[in-house]
C-alpha cells in the first residue's frame, strides 16, 4: 500500500466517523410509539434506546390481579426494544451502507 491510498484511506475513515456520530444524535430525534395490551400500555422511545414516557391505562391497574399488570408491561419493553432496534438499524444502514458492524447499535 502507497502512501496516497493509505492518505485517502484516512479521510474516509475520518469522514465515516463524523456521519456515525451525526446519526447517534439523529437517533436521539426519532421518537417510536409502542402499545401493547390493545394499547392500554404505551412506551415512547428514541431510536437511541432512551425510554422517554410510560402510560398505563387506569383500567389495567387491579391490585389483585398485579402479575396481568407486569405481564403486559413487559410485553410492551419487548415491543419497544424490538421497534427501536428495527429504527435504530435503518438510519445505522445508511452509514455502513448495508454492512452489518458488530458493536454498532442496533446489531
Amino acid at each position: 500500500m502507497n502512501l496516497g491510498n493509505l492518505g485517502n484511506l484516512l479521510k474516509e475513515a475520518e469522514k465515516a466517523k463524523k456521519r456515525f456520530k451525526e446519526t447517534q444524535e439523529k437517533l436521539k430525534t426519532i421518537v417510536v410509539e409502542t402499545a401493547a395490551g390493545g394499547g392500554m400500555v404505551k412506551i415512547t422511545c428514541n431510536a437511541a434506546g432512551d425510554f422517554l414516557s410510560l402510560k398505563i391505562d387506569p383500567s389495567l391497574v387491579d391490585p389483585k390481579d398485579v402479575e396481568s399488570l407486569e405481564d403486559v408491561i413487559l410485553a410492551a419493553i419487548k415491543q419497544a426494544t424490538e421497534d427501536v432496534r428495527n429504527a435504530a438499524e435503518q438510519e445505522m444502514s445508511k452509514v455502513t451502507a448495508g454492512f452489518k458492524i458488530p458493536g454498532l447499535p442496533g446489531f
